[in-house]
Formats: structure tokens, C-alpha cells, sequence
């Protein structure tokens, strides 16, 4: 629970609960606090398992860290054989190779070809298209929308 808890921030927190509390008291929060750690975690246990019985035996495998969207995703990419093999079938940068290497040849082809023919007239697609006139602009009411 407290795994990131350095030894300075637990200093301090604890400069801070005697500040706080007083040396009298700060034995008895702590009682208190831990106490309140231990129901919270009693409640939780008692709850998961009251779900897991409830599920049924088909569901004995059943993990509630599983419902964490990158837990799931991350077991479920390891676990899955399917995805395993297509995993390693795959290779990336080999795909992006011959994709970039197949764009630079049609490019290198094309070139010549595009200078042979005439321009098509028509708009050009990328250019910028100019603003419209000052008094093609539809008034904005606020207060309408």
C-alpha cells in the first residue's frame, strides 16, 4: 500500500503527527488509524468473496484486478496463444520497409509520367481555400443557441 513511501516523506509525516496530535495522543491515532486500515481491508475481502461466491464455480479463475482495462489487456496479450503466434509472425519494421520502399518506387515512377501530361485545371485540393467575403459570414445570435 505505502510502497512509494520514501524515508524522508515517512519523517516528515511523522514530524507532522506529533506536531499534530501531540506525543500523548499519537500512539492512540495510530491505533486508531490502523484499526480503520484493517475493517476497510476485513470489509473488502468479505465483499470479494461474497462476489466470487455469488459468480458461481465457473468463475473460480476470476481476479478483480482483471477489471483494470490495462490489466486485462496486458494478461490477455500475454496468455493468448493465438495473439502470441501472430505476434511473432509480425514484424513491424519489416512491414513499414516494404510500405515506404513501394511509396518511393510509385513516387520515382510517377514523376516522369506527371510531367508528361497536361495539368488537370480544377482546384487545387492542397491549397488553402481563401476566407470567404466579409459579408458571406452568417451572423452569430448567443443568445439563440
Amino acid at each position: 500500500m505505502f510502497n512509494d513511501i520514501g524515508a524522508l516523506e515517512l519523517v516528515t509525516i511523522v514530524v507532522l503527527g506529533i506536531l499534530i496530535f501531540g506525543p500523548e495522543k499519537l500512539p492512540k491515532v495510530i491505533q486508531d488509524v490502523t484499526g480503520f486500515v484493517r475493517k476497510i481491508r476485513e470489509f473488502s475481502d468479505s465483499a470479494k468473496h461474497d462476489i466470487r461466491s455469488e459468480l458461481g464455480p465457473e468463475f473460480k479463475d476470476f481476479e478483480f484486478e482483471d477489471l483494470n482495462p490495462k490489466t486485462f489487456i496486458r494478461k490477455q496479450l500475454t496468455e493468448n496463444e493465438d495473439l502470441k503466434e501472430i505476434r511473432g509472425s509480425f514484424d513491424l519494421r519489416k512491414e513499414l520497409n516494404d510500405v515506404s520502399d513501394a511509396v518511393k518506387s510509385s513516387a520515382s515512377d510517377s514523376a516522369p509520367a506527371a510531367a508528361a501530361t497536361p495539368a488537370v485545371t480544377g482546384p487545387d485540393l492542397l491549397k488553402k481555400p481563401a476566407a470567404p467575403a466579409p459579408e458571406q459570414h452568417s451572423r452569430f445570435d448567443a443568445d439563440a443557441t
